[in-house]
Parts: C-alpha cells; structure tokens; sequence
C-alpha cells in the first residue's frame, strides 16, 4: 500500500512539475512582450517631454518620469516646460483626459536659455556640476559660458551661483 501512495504521490509530483516549466516558459513570454510594449511606450513618452531634465515633475529627469508615466504612476499634467501642448500630447498617447499643467510643478513659460554675466563670473564651476545637459563650459577659476544650442532653460544652475551672474533670457 505504501509503495502505491508513493508512486502515485511521485506521478502527480512529476506532471505538476512537468507544467513548470511550460507555465514559467509562458509567463517569462507574456513579461518579455509586456516589457517591450512598455519600453516602445516610454520611448514615445520620451519623445513628447522637452528633455529639459529639470526635475519640476518631481522626478531626476524626464526619463524617470516618462517610466512613471508608463507604469500609470504619474499623472500628464506635471511638466511645466512641456506646458499645455505637451500634456495634450501626452493625454492623446496615453489614452487620459487632458489636464492643464499643475501650478504645484511651475508654470509655463516661454523657453528661455541661461546667460552667464562672465565679468561677473568667478570661475567656481558650481553652475557646471547643476547643469543636468552640460551646456556650461570653463574651467576653475575661469569665465564659464553657456552653449546656447545645449542649454534647456531649466534654471537648475542659477541657485547654486554664490555671485548670482546668471541670468536667463
């Protein structure tokens, strides 16, 4: 009798785990396609956002909000620099109602780009470090220029400035 249970017992064992690996081979398919689908939603979402990286969303930078977007944690209406056309953009993509920008990120504003008065400028390469685009140029204790091609208008460099010589326009 005991060798019936344990033959029985060891069958079911080796069908049960005989599915295993279908069903693991199965769920490892459906996340793969999931994860692709994401990763093609992320890339439209990234091509929406301005890529200023200047975290008013509340995120390091526009990818991480974009990830967020994609995931449904984050909701359209956090991206000042993208204003109202861009959170119409991002509804359309995603399928959610338009919202205008939340005033608690910022506000709208015409896409400005930072100067640095360089008479002004002590060289302390603060400006530099903020720079999430790397569109200021100098070295320590030298005049420090912004590349205006580069540079995103995301005001992260004007705070840490101890002379305040940077001004956007």
């Amino acid at each position: 009798m005991a060798a019936v249970i344990v033959l029985a017992t060891g069958a079911v064992a080796a069908i049960g785990f005989g599915g295993l690996p279908w069903w693991l081979a199965r769920r490892l398919r459906r996340q793969a396609s999931d994860d692709a689908a994401n990763a093609a939603t992320v890339e439209s979402i990234q091509r929406i956002l301005p890529q200023t990286q200047c975290g008013q969303c509340g995120f390091d930078g526009c990818l991480p909000y974009a990830q967020a977007l994609a995931r449904r944690t984050a909701d359209i209406d956090r991206c000042p620099p993208g204003g109202a056309e861009g959170a119409r953009a991002l509804a359309q993509l995603l399928g959610r109602e338009v919202k205008p920008v939340n005033p608690a990120n910022g506000v709208e504003v015409p896409v400005r780009v930072a100067l640095i008065r360089e008479a002004d400028c002590i060289g302390c390469t603060k400006c530099i470090q903020a720079c999430p685009v790397d569109a200021i140029i100098g070295g320590s204790k030298l005049m420090h220029t912004v590349l205006p091609d580069l540079c995103t208008g995301c005001e992260l460099c004007i705070p840490p400035c101890p002379v305040d010589c940077i001004d956007l326009v």
